[in-house]
């Protein structure tokens, strides 16, 4: 079934954008912004900066439409120009730090090791026994409640920004790995490193969510979703 925001296909979008149509440019306003705006908090220090990040981004969007070449999807050309203006905001408010600053080498740990195998046992760097990531059985009436989304959109935003900005891309919007990378100027190893803390944060958030007994398992008993 179709969404309720499915975009025409950018050769369609683009060709509607430039004639001017208040409609098409209304549908990627509405389908996009939720997502360029948690990205743009990623680079300057507050929702109102933010915000008049991703209005500046519109507005170069508008005048440039007429230069877009389409050597990438309209999406990421639109991101490109946010990355842009976000960093130079937040440079302007000393807020910003190079996502080069945080080395592979330099990250913490992630998940406790004693959950892993130790160096010599048969499988080493597995997780241990009894130590699995447990299978999540929300009940239906949470996840009907919007209570799991909203649970992910606070995790989101509680990230720090570099985690939450890779997290947004890879997960959230879809991008590929060498497409992050060249978003956000990062090598590989460092969006592998960022990605991985951010997903194990945000594991953490819900599996404490999910073994709650007052939360996930209230009322829900062994139902599962259908």
């Amino acid at each position: 079934m179709a969404g309720a925001h499915e975009l025409p296909p950018d050769e369609v979008l683009v060709q509607r954008l430039r004639s001017g149509d208040e409609e098409a440019f209304a549908l990627v306003l509405d389908t996009w912004s939720g997502g360029m705006l948690r990205l743009a908090s990623s680079f300057v220090s507050t929702k109102a900066s933010a915000e008049e990040a991703v209005q500046d981004t519109w507005l170069a969007v508008i005048k440039g439409i007429g230069d877009f070449e389409g050597r990438s999807s309209l999406k990421t050309w639109v991101y490109r120009i946010l990355v842009r203006t976000a960093k130079t905001r937040g440079t302007k408010e000393s807020r910003t730090v190079p996502f080069t600053s945080l080395l592979p080498e330099e990250a913490e740990a992630t998940v406790d090791a004693s959950r892993f195998r130790s160096p010599g046992e048969r499988y080493a760097g597995h997780w241990a026994v009894g130590q699995e990531p447990r299978p999540w059985h929300l009940p239906e009436d949470h996840v009907l409640r919007g209570e799991v989304r909203e649970l992910i959109a606070e995790a989101l935003d509680d990230l720090p920004p570099r985690l939450r900005a890779v997290l947004t891309l890879r997960d959230v919007e879809g991008y590929g790995s060498q497409e992050v990378c060249s978003l956000l100027e990062i090598s590989p190893g460092n969006q592998r490193v960022l990605l991985h803390r951010a997903r194990a944060m945000l594991r953490s958030r819900l599996d404490a969510y999910a073994s709650s007994p007052d939360d996930a398992h209230a009322g829900g008993g062994e139902r599962g979703l259908r």
